[in-house]
């Protein structure tokens, strides 16, 4: 399926839209502590999101083959839950030493982003560090390599060179994707690839770029509530992301207050 590309127009309703989304993100982060709870934190994120006059995009979404829609507005996963952990339905108490990622969307005017973060709470250890680290170098790693021209293909290696040299392993078959009409679009984005090879980048394509990266093994699993993906060996695992647009000149971080 070729991707959908977006009008310039429609590029500034989403750095509008993402510039909302990275502040109520960083707010939330800056509430990752030990006591606090994941509930909480689902609370806080749609007091925010409303406050805005803006809606959040995963409450309700049923991906492909989902038994159930996503019951939360945002995704709290805890040190070996990689992905789409759920905050509000089994309520978890975050603890000293955990590592926690927030991951969420909104609608604003119609279109969508998407961006995640990975937060110490309290003091961590010294691997824990270097995983959040590794993690937020190989996400930068694969937007500098986003230019018009490029390749998804060239995406996927430079985000894959960067934890492969750490020595820590990139999630098995979780990917980015495209973005804004719609919470998961095509094209999809791996986070390994061969340079030069697939769909070539050009200007109005909107992707978010998400390495999601274990200390351990790089296989995964997903728990009974058909959501929470875990790392198989429970070893701690990161995310960072970001939604980006291809310009004429280059890409647009959409999801970043800088």
């Amino acid at each position: 399926m070729t991707s959908r590309l977006k009008t310039p127009e429609e590029i500034k309703i989403l750095k509008e839209g993402g510039q909302r989304l990275a502040e109520i993100l960083a707010l939330l982060a800056s509430k990752v502590k030990p006591g606090i709870s994941t509930l909480l934190l689902e609370e806080e994120a749609m007091r925010l999101i409303k406050e805005g006059g803006d809606k959040p995009a995963f409450l309700g979404y049923r991906p492909q083959g989902a038994k159930r829609p996503f019951p939360a507005s945002l995704c709290v996963s805890i040190n070996e839950e990689i992905v789409h952990g759920i905050p509000n339905e089994i309520e978890k108490i975050i603890k000293e030493g955990d590592i926690v990622s927030l991951d969420f969307g909104i609608v604003h005017r119609g279109l969508i982003t998407d961006a995640a973060v990975t937060v110490p709470a309290g003091t961590i250890d010294e691997e824990s560090r270097k995983l959040i680290e590794v993690t937020r170098e190989a996400l930068a790693s694969g937007i500098k390599a986003a230019l018009p021209g490029s390749t998804i293909g060239d995406i996927g290696a430079a985000i894959s060179r960067v934890v492969r040299a750490s020595g820590f392993t990139l999630a098995d078959d979780l990917v980015g994707h495209g973005v804004g009409y719609a919470v998961h679009e095509d094209p999809f984005v791996p986070n390994v690839g061969i340079e030069g090879k697939g769909e070539r980048l050009v200007p109005g394509l909107v992707i978010a770029l998400e390495p999601m990266v274990n200390v351990g093994k790089s296989g995964i699993k997903v728990l009974p509530d058909g959501y929470t993906i875990v790392t198989r060996d429970g070893s701690r695992s990161a995310h960072f992301e970001h939604s980006i647009a291809i310009t004429e000149k280059g890409n647009i971080i959409l999801t970043s207050n800088e």
